[in-house]
């Protein structure tokens, strides 16, 4: 009988539930279902880059997508469910209370947002990650080396230090701190104490400088310098970390029964979608792969020989075993991409909303419009050296070099500008973002022969696929499966139930090929090379303006 395992990826506005032949890779069922309680704006706040997340939301998802999927397959396959796992947003992390249980699930703290998962895109901890930066390079050891150099307001330890500054009961009633992606498998396995958290190698690694090199956690006296409401966090938190292909338990009674599976189903360690969906589209060593939705998360592996003792500058991390166990992982990535084309569809949604008189299905249908509309309109409007020029930081700067403070800006308006070539700018910023990403990994010494893109974006935007790939002057692969991050969930499921002994093993086996490959136009490549250089001038002029601002 074939063994099948789930792959759950959890993403910023859905999670979806991929059913899995674990020794082909056949994709059997999938289900997706938006966050309900996210969906309806709750507990965020925009205007303060506030975005939170209730904990309830995720269990309800999990449920009805496992149970969705399993429902569309044959009646044999349920029974041989042998292995699930997660990946999800990160830095996600939620205070909890002495069980690992975060707060929100406390009819006390139900409705607190700094009780519930701070989300990746969260920026209200800005100040908090200056001051972390501040201390780094005031350090002997700068704890933020591994990750760039530079440490992040989407990133653990500013988040945490933000919400004990902003609610002090929390960390009166908090006994630990938990990623999203700990503890949902802890969920399923039933962990009645926060102690018994397997901590994920990928999250922490990452993102709360969690390293080897220095024991774990930056130490003590590092932290409580920082701040004093630091303090004594370092040991209720953890010493030791798993990389995602060891199994942390079996299904526990009450989520088998929930969930219609057996408690012989092994459950595998949690990691971070981006590093989960490269294994998922296969990468190896000289492989760049971009994980392209709302933002972008751009994933490497690399031997330990190739990096020996480089730090590669100004990236989100290079962490032992958080993509592949055996290799570095290395990651980078944009803070906005997808969400560059939603702003602007949003200001051209304003007048359809507030002065056209178009209601109900035909307003939804206008509004659904205008991205395809303006597309096929670009793709239209002639490469020029004078064309409309933008930067891609509408919500700040990932990489290369965090910085959450600086802004978009679109240049070359003239009585002519039209919608679409605004929008044209705006896909071109993009993958100058790209390229800038591209070009820093390449310039600290990391070798790129190939570029792989999943996600939605790759796979329905030809134009914007296109555009990138003129940019870079390289082929891009699109990968052939939507759900290349729970896919590759898949495969560290299988490898945590024993059905392969290496992570790489089950890429070999269960991986989903390729649907296109986007080749660039050398002519194009070579004008964009020359626009390039002015969309690095144009940031590095509004980024010294809002630095002083």
């Amino acid at each position: 009988m074939a063994r099948y395992v789930i792959g759950l990826d959890y993403g910023t506005d859905s999670a979806r539930a991929l059913v899995v032949n674990a020794e082909t890779g056949e994709i059997l069922a999938s289900s997706v279902k938006n966050y309900p309680r996210w969906s309806r704006g709750l507990y965020c706040d925009p205007q303060a880059n506030q975005w939170r997340q209730h904990p309830k939301d995720y269990l309800e998802v999990m449920e009805f997508t496992v149970k969705d999927a399993l429902a569309k397959c044959a009646p044999e396959v349920a029974p041989n469910v042998v292995g699930i796992a997660f990946d999800t947003t990160g830095s996600t992390p939620a205070f909890a209370d002495e069980s690992g249980t975060p707060l929100a699930m406390s009819d006390e703290y139900a409705a607190d947002p700094d009780a519930m998962f701070v989300l990746w895109k969260d920026h209200t901890a800005i100040k908090e990650a200056a001051e972390i930066n501040e201390a780094c390079k005031a350090s002997a050891i700068d704890y933020s080396m591994y990750e760039g150099g530079i440490y992040s307001s989407e990133w653990f330890w500013a988040k945490a230090l933000h919400i004990l500054r902003n609610s002090p009961e929390i960390a009166t009633k908090a006994s630990t701190i938990v990623e999203c992606c700990e503890w949902l498998p802890a969920v399923l396995t039933g962990v009645t104490n926060h102690k018994d958290i397997i901590r994920s190698r990928c999250a922490q690694g990452h993102k709360s400088m969690w390293s080897q090199k220095w024991g774990g956690l930056p130490p003590e006296e590092f932290l409580a310098g920082v701040d004093p409401l630091l303090a004594g966090w370092r040991a209720k938190l953890f010493d030791k970390t798993e990389t995602a292909d060891k199994p942390v338990g079996y299904l526990c009674p009450e989520w088998a029964d929930r969930l219609g599976l057996s408690v012989s189903v092994v459950v595998a360690g949690g990691a971070f979608d981006c590093h989960m969906g490269a294994v998922g589209a296969g990468v190896k060593p000289g492989t760049l792969v971009r994980v392209i939705g709302t933002s972008t998360c751009d994933v490497m592996v690399a031997s330990y020989e190739d990096i020996g003792d480089k730090c590669i500058r100004g990236i989100c991390g290079q962490v032992d075993g958080s993509v592949i166990p055996g290799m570095v992982g290395l990651e980078a990535g944009q803070s906005s991409f997808g969400d560059v084309y939603a702003m602007f569809r949003k200001v051209l949604e304003w007048p359809l909303r507030t002065v056209s008189g178009l209601e109900g299905d035909a307003l939804a249908e206008a509004c659904e419009n205008i991205i395809p509309s303006l597309t096929v309109e670009a793709e239209k409007i002639p490469i020029s050296e004078s064309a409309m020029l933008a930067t891609d930081w509408v919500n700040g700067r990932r990489t290369p070099d965090a910085n959450p403070l600086v802004k978009g800006a679109i240049t070359g308006f003239t009585l002519g500008t039209t919608a679409p070539m605004i929008f044209r700018a705006l896909v071109e910023a993009t993958a100058f973002g790209t390229k800038a990403i591209h070009d820093r990994f390449v310039e600290e010494g990391v070798q790129i022969d190939e570029v792989i893109g999943i996600g939605g974006i790759a796979l329905k935007s030809p134009f914007v696929m296109q555009v990138m790939s003129d940019v870079l002057g390289k082929p891009i692969k699109v990968c052939k499966t939507m759900q290349a991050c729970a896919l590759g969930a898949a495969m560290f499921a299988a490898t945590a139930a024993g059905v392969y002994e290496r992570v790489e093993d089950a890429i070999e086996a269960m991986n989903s090929g390729f649907s296109k490959e986007y080749i660039p136009a050398p002519e194009r490549t070579e004008i964009y090379s020359m626009l390039n250089k002015k969309y690095l001038d144009l940031g590095s002029f509004t980024e010294t303006y809002f630095a002083k601002a």
